[in-house]
């Protein structure tokens, strides 16, 4: 003889009300995600763009690339710069999210493997940062790229964020996100960097 459990039904009506209700409290956490790396990326492109908040500008974050083996310099830290720039400004305003998050996840790849892997995760303070802040970016932009970002947005207010899930949960176009990002940092790295 065999018993069997029963268990209680599930009316989608229900299952929809749920996730209704734990809708606001997702678009503010991914609101606060989005700003946070956005912000911070952005500026530290302005300082490598503008010698903004602190920063050596274009020529002074050029001659640092060139000590790093890249040449030119100055044409890869204004690469670096506008990236990070633009990539922040638009994460930041939840706009066109998954290209942001590539150009995010590229430079922040970039970073922990081409400047500061052979430094440890933690380096060696004060005089060396290690790989730590440039890898929590950068796997915030993975998340930020399969997640989406949420209803307050520019990506929300157009419908983009549920154009993107309908692709594959969002998979897809996480993974498109990633997979472009990593691509450019692979391109950097291997085909430009001395």
């Amino acid at each position: 003889m065999t018993t069997t459990i029963q268990r209680p039904a599930i009316h989608r009506a229900e299952v929809a009300a749920t996730a209704r209700t734990a809708e606001p409290g997702r678009d503010v956490g991914l609101l606060a995600l989005r700003v946070t790396i956005g912000l911070l990326m952005a500026c530290h492109g302005a300082q490598k763009l503008f010698g903004w908040f602190g920063g050596p500008g274009l020529h002074g974050t050029g001659a640092g690339f060139a000590h790093l083996g890249y040449t030119p310099g100055t044409f890869f830290a204004g690469v670096a710069g506008t990236t990070e720039f633009g990539a922040g400004l638009l994460l930041a305003l939840g706009a066109l999210t998954p290209l942001a998050c590539a150009g995010i996840i590229g430079v922040m790849t970039n970073v922990v493997f081409a400047v500061s892997w052979h430094m440890g995760l933690f380096g060696h303070p004060p005089a060396q940062q290690g790989f730590e802040l440039p890898l929590l970016l950068g796997v915030g932009a993975v998340g930020l790229a399969f997640t989406g970002p949420g209803r307050l947005s520019v990506d929300g207010v157009l419908g983009l964020d549920r154009r993107w899930a309908r692709l594959g949960g969002g998979v897809l176009v996480g993974l498109g996100g990633v997979l472009l990002g990593v691509i450019g940092a692979l391109v950097v790295m291997l085909g430009f960097k001395s």
